[in-house]
């Protein structure tokens, strides 16, 4: 994407008072309310505006189209699962690989599922919203706090900790958006929760099992 399209999405300015940011949280909330409702076809920023009870000039006084909108809208998402993750990495160094798992998954599942719907609506206007740039940077800070972790586990050497990290992310991230897209009502999150663990783990201790140092 050019730097002239993708200038278009950021938004014109941000909240410095207390009143202007419940007015972004607003459209922000109305926002999501009005994809959830339509669909990507049927999002404008007129039907935003009118859900989150300002004028069309109030919104796009922070945003200059509804690119612009939906890329922050899936940023502020990203970012809740991200800082959820880098969280639960955190609390996690320097524990045992399977306590290490068992709290990285419930994070991220935890945050991915607080609203699924919304994590699902908000695949289809990735396209419009940069999504992938945005994807590509949340996937980057996941793997940059799970390697990290990684590389302090307590009870296992992890072989270049932060490429693992890397393809973990991106497996986990994989598995969740086909569990999405399979619908709410075939969503068991038991189930999730247990492949999830089990990849994660699996593969893990293969790569502890393949570790040249321990020849």
């Amino acid at each position: 994407m050019g730097a002239t399209t993708t200038a278009a999405l950021k938004p014109r300015k941000k909240p410095v008072q207390a009143r202007s940011a419940a007015t972004l949280a607003a459209i922000h909330e109305a926002g999501i309310q009005v994809l959830l409702a339509g669909g990507y076809a049927r999002f404008t920023t007129i039907r935003v505006a009118e859900r989150a009870g300002v004028s069309v000039g109030s919104l796009y006084q922070y945003y200059p189209n509804k690119g612009a909108l939906l890329a922050a809208l899936l940023g502020e998402h990203l970012d809740v699962v991200v800082s959820s993750v880098e969280g639960a990495c955190q609390a996690g160094t320097g524990r045992g690989l399977e306590t290490m798992v068992d709290g990285l998954i419930t994070a991220f599942l935890d945050a991915k599922l607080r609203r699924p719907e919304v994590s699902l609506a908000l695949h289809a206007p990735m396209a419009e919203a940069d999504g992938a740039a945005l994807v590509r940077a949340a996937g980057m800070r996941a793997a940059a706090a799970i390697g990290d972790m990684l590389a302090g586990c307590r009870d296992a050497h992890i072989p270049a900790p932060h490429a693992a990290a890397g393809i973990l992310a991106t497996a986990l991230s994989a598995v969740m958006q086909a569990a999405l897209e399979a619908g709410p009502e075939r969503l068991d999150v038991g189930w999730l929760r247990m492949h999830l663990r089990s990849l994660a783990i699996g593969y893990l201790h293969r790569l502890t099992q393949a570790d040249p140092t321990k020849g």
